[in-house]
């Protein structure tokens, strides 16, 4: 099992994170594109069981909730949307999971809403912010099992791009849960059952993205960069910060099985991508490390040969509903 150092809790001030102060211009409503439209779920997602249900003090800590019809404690999927951080709302849950294809499988979601980098009121790197709010958000959900009818033990994540980078990180971070806190939600862990991802940057390191695709120009402003080169340059003075926040370099031998999923073409290791962001060098590379660490990773991309699952939700119904093979951490 994994835990968490607890002075290093005190350090990043994980309180005081999801209590910042609200006041100033806001870049987007709660539930806003890039567009500063409202966004809407798609007309194939039923209404929520419960909506807009508030797991911290910002306006954007809400979530939704589809409750599953089981007699026993179901399976939870916890999506976290992408927008590179940026924008993005919960709405765009069909981007990422079949929702009604996994509520009829017995298994209930949630999908939630966390703040943007440019909402960080000082909080360095800015990237911590979201982060921090998606384990806000899961702890928050596991403690609720009881009242939703929840599994605590089989809660699995998903999104994509940067939903999928916050989902990673969950995955392969320490627990950060606070047996010895007044809060009963800071007392709930941060582990996951596994994780199922789309288009998922895997390294938040730009030297590695740098070397595995060399046109690589993204993630820099997730630790307050201007510029992609301006990233490469400060690296090794943020180096710190990249360790504690890349999904690759926390990976270790205790964590759970994973699946990665890319639209685009085969990984092609040291050659520059049309998209570079998106692309499946990064799953390639992960699925390595996994392999040198005895973890299970499904890797699947256009071409890819032997896919036991076609897309996210096959896997995580497959998993979630199929008896326990991973100790849950």
């Amino acid at each position: 099992m994994k835990y968490i150092n607890f002075s290093l809790i005190t350090l990043l001030g994980f309180a005081s994170l999801l209590n910042l102060p609200t006041e100033g211009k806001q870049p987007y409503a709660r539930n806003a594109s890039k567009t500063g439209k409202k966004e809407q779920y798609a007309d194939t997602i039923p209404k929520p069981t419960l909506s807009e249900v508030p797991y911290g003090t910002h306006e954007r800590h809400v979530l939704d909730f589809w409750k599953a019809v089981s007699d026993k404690p179901t399976p939870l999927v916890f999506v976290i949307h992408g927008g590179g951080w940026k924008n993005g709302s919960k709405e765009r849950l069909n981007r990422f999971v079949d929702a009604p294809k996994l509520l009829r499988e017995g298994i209930s979601v949630a999908a939630i809403n966390y703040r943007y980098t440019s909402q960080a009121n000082g909080i360095n790197p800015p990237v911590k912010v979201p982060l921090y709010d998606a384990a806000r958000a899961l702890q928050f959900v596991r403690s609720k099992a009881a009242e939703w009818n929840i599994d605590k033990t089989r809660i699995a994540a998903a999104g994509g791009s940067a939903g999928a980078c916050s989902s990673l990180w969950l995955l392969y971070h320490d627990d950060l849960a606070d047996p010895k806190s007044d809060d009963p939600i800071a007392r709930e862990s941060t582990r996951l059952y596994c994780a199922a991802v789309n288009n998922a940057q895997t390294t938040a390191d730009p030297q590695q993205m740098k070397d595995w695709t060399p046109n690589s120009k993204y993630g820099g402003h997730a630790f307050g960069m201007n510029s992609f080169d301006q990233f490469l340059a400060e690296r090794k003075n943020i180096l710190p910060w990249i360790q504690q926040f890349s999904p690759y370099l926390l990976a270790s031998s205790d964590d759970p099985p994973v699946y990665l999923h890319y639209k685009g073409p085969p990984p092609a290791i040291g050659k520059p991508q049309k998209d570079p962001t998106p692309t499946a060098n990064f799953g390639l590379k992960l699925q390595e490390r996994c392999e040198e660490l005895g973890l299970s990773c499904e890797l699947v991309y256009k071409g890819a040969k032997k896919i036991k699952h076609n897309d996210a939700t096959t896997y995580l119904i497959a998993s979630l509903n199929s008896p326990s093979t991973t100790k849950q951490k």
